[in-house]
């Protein structure tokens, strides 16, 4: 009997921190500083979702929602991968995404998982409906007091058949058709950072490599897609000549199911003149 209520125990453990690593959610807040930023966007804070692969969190997305609401944000980044190409469910996304276009103006770029689908155009259709902002190599600005940055977005590299690599996010950057403004790039590949700094691009917003979806104190995390086995970029802030790079651990799961060590994130960014 004592054998059978340990057991009990400890099974009832594995699945509290299994179910806890997968939809406890975590904001992460980082304040990126530049010169060259506008002044009036001093302070201006950028929530950024990614890689929610159709997860749920609470009913009707409200656990996600309200960290996304208490985080105020002044806009909200979305960096790919919003669905899930193994188990489409667009009716669950709109959920999340009628809540976001209701609290503060939304920007979106396509992950692998969208382009996958091959069904990108119906899934601009909605989301532009809605007013989200769909970019798709190219750039808007955001004005404030007299004063512009510009955001920019490409599509995910499985766009081109041909050229997956540094290839296509180079000529997707350069048809952005970027100016010399400070520019704030949705670019859902974190592993294509030299080619975001060799464009000279000020601030980059990436996901795709779910926080190493296993990750070992002291190490980081396991393996990433794009990276492979304990891959250097999976969470944090990089920096590369005068580029930075915002990468987050995302929200969801695609192929393997559970997340480690490895809370699902939105990511607050606060933009500072400095």
């Amino acid at each position: 009997m004592r054998k059978l209520i340990v057991f009990i125990v400890f099974a009832a453990l594995v699945w509290f921190f299994a179910w806890g690593s997968n939809n406890w959610i975590q904001t992460t807040e980082y304040t990126i500083s530049s010169e060259r930023l506008p002044a009036a966007f001093d302070g201006k804070k950028i929530v950024q979702v990614s890689d929610v692969h159709n997860a749920m969190f609470g009913k009707d997305q409200q656990s996600l929602i309200q960290k996304v609401e208490e985080a105020q944000p002044d806009a909200i980044f979305i960096t790919g991968d919003l669905i899930d190409s193994n188990r489409y469910d667009l009716d669950s996304a709109l959920i999340l995404v009628d809540a976001l276009v209701d609290i503060s103006k939304v920007y979106f770029v396509t992950g692998n998982h969208e382009i996958a689908t091959n069904k990108l155009e119906d899934l601009k259709y909605v989301l532009t409906e809605r007013g989200v902002i769909f970019l798709e190599n190219e750039a808007v600005d955001w004005e404030l007091e007299g004063e512009t940055v510009q955001i920019a977005g490409i599509h995910d590299p499985l766009m081109d058949e041909y050229y997956r690599d540094e290839k296509y996010t180079r000529g997707a950057i350069e048809n952005a058709g970027l100016d010399n403004n400070f520019t704030l790039l949705l670019a859902h590949r974190p592993e294509q950072m030299a080619v975001y700094a060799e464009k000279n691009i000020d601030v980059v917003f990436s996901g795709h490599a779910h926080g190493g979806q296993v990750r070992i104190p002291g190490i980081g995390g396991l393996f990433a897609p794009g990276q492979g086995w304990f891959p250097r970029m999976t969470e944090g802030v990089f920096k590369k000549d005068s580029t930075q790079l915002v990468l987050s651990r995302g929200l969801g799961n695609s192929g393997f199911p559970l997340r480690i060590l490895n809370l699902p994130e939105i990511v607050s960014v606060t933009l500072e003149k400095q």
